[in-house]
């Protein structure tokens, strides 16, 4: 026959999902802190699960002496033959007490200790169960706001939306369901604290894991997210399957796919594009819908000069510079966008000033525009092996064009500078006998 105490155990064991041996061990603890605030400190106590009683057991040890003189842990050979014939001197002697003698404060004092195991159980539960999941979609009820913070109920615990995790203009009331990104998990004594996103990348590209399941499978992978949450993200994807489109996968038969992510970000814009391996062809795709003409790579500071036709300037360059600003962040390089015409006026501007420098003709000034020494200055900021490494240039020679570039770009900014100062700085031009002037009303311009 099943006890109330073994029933008890398995009901909460099945209702609070804490394994029976915490317990059975947290009973145990509770009952010896209830024994030993009722009977004091003097006594050597041990308690037990009896299964198959189904019940707790007391025991009291005293050592078996000639003399007591403490009588809580020592017992006389007499007495203690009288509970067990067998009993020697040195022996210690187990004796089961009656519980019920601990009265009601030690039963309380037992149930707090057992609240607290469950609580502490139920925490370490929960933890367990998040930790891991970092990364993951979850779905939830909104409960309560807190300073500006969105709780939300998970069912066995609460996770916080922080204000900076939230979509702008995005509003909930509660009892609303929400799907946010799990941020981080972390551990506190008073319990694990859930942090939720919606405005983290990852959240992006957990909700195209959920749709596509060529992402699942890793046929589609995602290389890189840029977002503004609530206005625009930009994702690349690749496959490892030649047959399978990775931008075709992500959209879906007829959009369905990403209208689903987009539905659920509220109308988040969502641009997909090919990842690719060459940074100037991932440049071109992660600037579309804008049309690239021409793509100059400085690999020295990490940027590139982007050409676009005039009619496309403002595409590539999008809302507020949104577009490029989001390309840029998915490439990680620093971007530049000019129009065609404008950029061709400076490599004009830059050819001319080659042309300028002592010694350098149409062949020559070609030959530095084909290494990448665009303008006078360019030159100037070059070293002596830079130079010496294109054919028909001596270090000799090297050394030469970079000083007379240095001057020429000297007297370059010399020149703008003084013209400004003349323009600022100029007297007022004097009429000749024959110029007819107007006075102009004082106060009047």
């Amino acid at each position: 026959m099943v006890s109330n105490l073994t029933r008890m155990i398995e009901q909460v064991s099945r209702e609070k999902g804490v394994e029976q041996e915490l317990l059975i061990k947290a009973l145990e603890e509770a009952v010896k802190a209830a024994a030993k605030k009722k009977l004091g400190p003097d006594y050597d106590l041990e308690v037990s699960y009896n299964e198959e009683l189904g019940e707790i057991e007391v025991f009291e040890f005293k050592v078996v002496v000639d003399g007591v003189t403490n009588e809580h842990l020592q017992v006389s050979l007499d007495e203690a033959r009288k509970m067990d014939p067998e009993s020697e001197m040195g022996d210690s002697l187990g004796i089961k007490m009656d519980t019920d003698t601990f009265g009601r404060l030690a039963a309380q004092s037992a149930k707090q200790v057992i609240m607290q195991r469950l609580k502490e159980a139920e925490r370490d539960i929960v933890f367990d169960d998040f930790k891991d999941r970092r990364g993951e979609i979850i779905n939830g009820i909104v409960q309560r706001f807190d300073r500006g913070s969105i709780i939300v109920n998970l069912g066995r615990t609460e996770a916080e939306l922080p204000p900076k995790e939230q979509i702008p203009k995005e509003s909930y009331k509660q009892g609303d369901r929400i799907r946010a990104h799990i941020l981080e998990v972390k551990q506190f004594s008073r319990g694990p604290q859930i942090v939720l996103s919606r405005t983290h990348p990852n959240f992006i590209s957990a909700l195209f894991e959920n749709e596509v399941p060529e992402i699942s499978e890793g046929i589609v992978k995602i290389m890189q997210v840029s977002r503004e949450p609530g206005l625009r993200s930009k994702i690349a994807v690749t496959s490892r399957d030649s047959d399978v489109a990775p931008v075709g996968a992500c959209v879906g038969m007829k959009g369905r796919r990403v209208q689903a992510v987009v539905q659920e970000l509220r109308g988040e814009k969502i641009d997909i594009v090919t990842w690719n391996p060459d940074a100037a062809k991932f440049i071109c795709n992660a600037l579309a819908p804008a049309e690239i003409i021409r793509v100059i790579v400085d690999e020295s500071n990490h940027s590139m000069e982007v050409v676009v036709a005039d009619d496309q300037l403002s595409l590539a360059i999008g809302r507020r510079g949104q577009n490029v600003r989001l390309a840029s962040r998915l490439t990680g390089w620093n971007l530049d966008v000019i129009g065609e015409t404008n950029y061709n006026q400076t490599l004009k501007e830059g050819y001319k000033s080659l042309l300028q420098l002592e010694g350098v003709g149409e062949k020559r000034a070609s030959d530095l525009f084909e290494y990448g020494f665009r303008a006078a200055e360019d030159v100037a900021q070059a070293s002596v092996d830079e130079l010496a490494s294109i054919k028909g240039i001596s270090e000799e020679r090297a050394a030469t064009l970079i000083q007379d570039a240095i001057r020429h770009t000297g007297e370059e900014a010399l020149g703008t500078d003084a013209e400004e100062e003349s323009e600022l700085d100029a007297p007022p031009v004097q009429a000749d006998d024959e110029t007819v002037s107007e006075e102009v009303p004082h106060g009047e311009s």
